[in-house]
């Protein structure tokens, strides 16, 4: 089987994440250790699109977080019709109302993901996360900030990057249009990178903080697989805790 290069790609980003980002994600596992300490949610927002995912595969997760608080709208995921999400997640104003909703407050933590990092719905999101006092761990691409021309019609009117309000900024080196093979005879290239990069980084907090956590003497609160012989019992007493305080339990 002829991959044309995907496997390759996906390892040389992969790989580059690890040489230059650890020092980013153990300042960001320290945040994330620290809300678990003083029990806190740890608020997770994506950006627009397929970004959005990497909300869902952080929350209610097998060996994931139970303290995840996903700032869930379904108007900006891939669940919605896709032109509509799209206008939706150019819109201006429509982040600060979702981020708003759910009412962060000084020192909180929110990790944003968005492999763009220069949408209304992003930056919008970002700046009501900044006003409220929150703390933000970013998870992004500087390629595309960068390289995106200061003009481009889906910046935010401010000509902001979602960098520019990061507490901890991790670049997911995620390329300029996303997809990175190209196969003969075809023009347009397939196959993008970002989500699969972005989960890794996702798991790699985790893993961090988990680690953060037991080295301070603090055990991490983290969800039992419900499928398996006695994960309903297990999440039983978390659950509890978190029904009150996560709206999407």
């Amino acid at each position: 089987m002829e991959d044309y290069g995907y496997y390759k790609s996906i390892i040389a980003n992969l790989e580059k994440v690890n040489e230059t980002q650890g020092g980013n994600i153990q300042k960001a596992a320290k945040l994330m250790a620290d809300a678990i300490q003083q029990d806190k949610l740890i608020s997770v927002y994506g950006g627009g699109g397929h970004t959005t995912l990497c909300m869902g595969e952080m929350f209610f997760r097998a060996g994931g977080l139970a303290n995840i608080n996903p700032i869930m709208e379904t108007g900006l995921t891939v669940f919605n019709q896709a032109l509509k999400y799209l206008q939706l997640e150019r819109t201006v104003n429509y982040g600060s109302a979702i981020v708003k909703y759910y009412d962060l407050k000084k020192d909180d933590l929110l990790i944003i993901f968005h492999n763009i990092g220069i949408n209304a719905a992003t930056i919008d999101a970002a700046m009501e996360a900044k006003k409220a006092g929150a703390k933000i761990i970013a998870v992004s691409s500087g390629y595309w900030q960068k390289e995106m021309p200061a003009d481009h019609f889906i910046r935010h009117p401010s000509g902001k990057n979602l960098f520019d309000f990061a507490d901890v900024c991790i670049d997911d080196f995620n390329p300029v249009g996303d997809a990175v093979v190209h196969v003969p005879g075809l023009e347009t290239p397939i196959a993008p990178v970002s989500n699969i990069v972005d989960f890794y980084i996702a798991h790699l907090l985790e893993i961090e903080t988990v680690s953060e956590c037991l080295r301070r003497g603090v055990v991490p609160p983290v969800w039992t697989s419900a499928n398996t012989p006695g994960g309903d019992e297990k999440n039983e007493k978390m659950l509890e805790k978190y029904k009150p305080r996560i709206k999407m339990l």
